[in-house]
């Protein structure tokens, strides 16, 4: 059994879409970013990389390379479960969660956690994300911005 944790973070800005868990939010302001900035998609990415002893999402998806302008996350994703299987492991278990102050999400994440599963090839039941606030606290709390932490397990496959 091999475990990886991801975090990411990304600046709300005017004049984007809010994609988490490849799901499109109904929200005033998006996630700035070179991708289309899935928070938790992301945090998802690093923790099955480091996971796999494979590095981290800007080694694999750098922002300097254009191909990646505006690329799904899901997209990613999916290449990196491409990259776990080749490597001999599969996913046994991903557990998320997002840190906003707002929008409410609780309604969508049944939809992110199959899409991340479609992703990568699994059943939805290993995939777990949830969300949380600050209480106001820190950037999240301020309207700012919103994080992601995941934990991910292989098990050679």
């Amino acid at each position: 059994m091999r475990i990886g944790f991801g975090y990411d973070v990304h600046r709300l800005v005017n004049g984007r879409e809010l994609i988490l868990g490849g799901v499109k939010i109904p929200f005033e302001r998006g996630l700035a970013g070179h991708s289309d900035a899935d928070v938790v998609t992301h945090a998802i990415i690093d923790a099955l990389l480091g996971a796999a002893g494979a590095g981290d999402i800007g080694r694999h998806f750098p922002d300097t390379d254009p191909c990646y302008k505006g690329i799904s996350s899901l997209v990613m994703l999916s290449r990196v479960g491409d990259l776990i299987v080749r490597r001999g492991f599969q996913v046994a278990n991903i557990d998320a969660v997002i840190v906003a102050q707002a929008p409410k999400l609780a309604g969508y994440l049944p939809a992110m956690e199959e899409l991340i599963a479609r992703a990568l090839g699994v059943a939805k039941e290993k995939v777990n994300v949830k969300a949380t606030t600050t209480e106001g606290l820190g950037f999240a709390g301020a309207g700012e911005g919103m994080a992601a932490y995941a934990v991910a397990s292989l098990q050679e496959g």
